[in-house]
């Protein structure tokens, strides 16, 4: 358990971060404890929020603990190390580990873009005034990194030698980092960016508005969980798919449960947050996809000379939702 000790220390909330279920499913006696955890304080992280506290997954016979760590780096180690069972996380901080030899898997795909914003403080009017300057991700790695990037790209400047990008930690400490000028911009997700904006600093890049297939955001688990206990990943995807139509159908609940993990009361910042993330990209089907674990590999490529000319079907399974899809589950929770 050490990684988990270490770093659930360093979570968003400023101490430990975890919420059990409370009580059994009627009908099972003994129901599975499961750990998840997610990988950063952004509303993209929301179905196992709402299936713990609507009581989805222990309706899906699951006693499941939700744990925040500050980045995927490290909830990747610790599923690595089996201290959890799943992640809801990026397909890039999956595809990489799995390049490197980690048996893990992508089982679905919540979102399939990068819903991020390139932010910078208010004197940096067009992208050329960035040449020279830092912006901030929270880890090396992770989507944060890979959408600095591509929008750095996007505007025809080199990552590393025209704009620095460095490490600050959570997506609300690149917000601070900013306010105190010690980054110039920084990649955020909501409600970070509406914060931000109110703060007087000023949006130059809508990622997700460049419309690339990526495996943003989804969850992932081991080839073993996947091999030994295939029933139980097959309840967990089904609570998070559930989990979708909740949000999806009940803006007033799942706004209260995204209040209550981001910490965020104003109900403008939520409101966006909703609509963004939930109504706008949220997918009622989560399949991962060839097309978004190809661009994962692109991207990772350059840094990575083993992600050249890989297969992305390696990297993903997609059965689980497949099945729920055709048998008619997810259907039916939409009538």
């Amino acid at each position: 358990m050490k990684i988990l000790k270490a770093f659930v220390a360093l979570s968003f909330f400023a101490a430990a971060v975890s919420f059990a279920v409370d009580g059994m499913a009627a009908e099972s006696a003994s129901p599975r404890k499961v750990r998840v955890i997610f990988t950063s304080l952004s509303g993209s992280m929301a179905p196992p929020w709402v299936a713990r506290e609507a009581g989805i997954f222990k309706k899906h016979g699951l006693d499941v603990e939700v744990i925040a760590m500050p980045s995927g780096v490290e909830g990747m180690n610790a599923l690595i190390a089996g201290e959890v069972d799943f992640l809801q996380i990026s397909g890039g901080t999956t595809v990489g580990a799995a390049v490197g030899g980690a048996d893990v898997t992508v089982i679905a795909t919540t979102i399939g873009t990068l819903v991020q914003n390139l932010v910078v403080r208010p004197e940096i009017e067009k992208p050329e005034h960035l040449k020279g300057k830092t912006i901030g991700i929270s880890r090396f790695g992770t989507s944060i990194d890979t959408g600095a990037r591509l929008a750095l790209r996007h505007f025809g400047l080199l990552p590393d030698k025209d704009v620095a990008i460095v490490q600050i930690g959570a997506v609300e400490q690149i917000v601070a980092a900013m306010q105190g000028n010690r980054v110039q911009g920084g990649i955020l997700s909501y409600p970070a960016i509406s914060r931000a904006k109110k703060l007087g600093h000023r949006v130059l890049l809508d990622i997700a508005g460049m419309g690339i297939p990526y495996a943003s955001t989804g969850v992932t688990t081991t080839g073993r969980l996947i091999r030994e206990q295939p029933d139980l990943v097959r309840r967990f995807v089904s609570a998070e798919v559930e989990a979708i139509a909740r949000m999806k159908q009940d803006k007033a609940y799942a706004t209260s449960v995204m209040g209550k993990y981001l910490r965020v009361t104003d109900p403008e910042l939520l409101s966006e947050a909703y609509e963004v993330y939930v109504q706008k990209y949220l997918m009622k089907v989560p399949l991962p996809t060839a097309d978004g674990i190809r661009a994962v590999l692109d991207e990772l490529a350059p840094r990575n000379p083993k992600a050249l000319n890989q297969d992305p079907q390696k990297f993903f399974n997609d059965s689980f939702v497949r099945e729920l899809q055709s048998s008619g589950f997810i259907d039916r929770l939409y009538r």
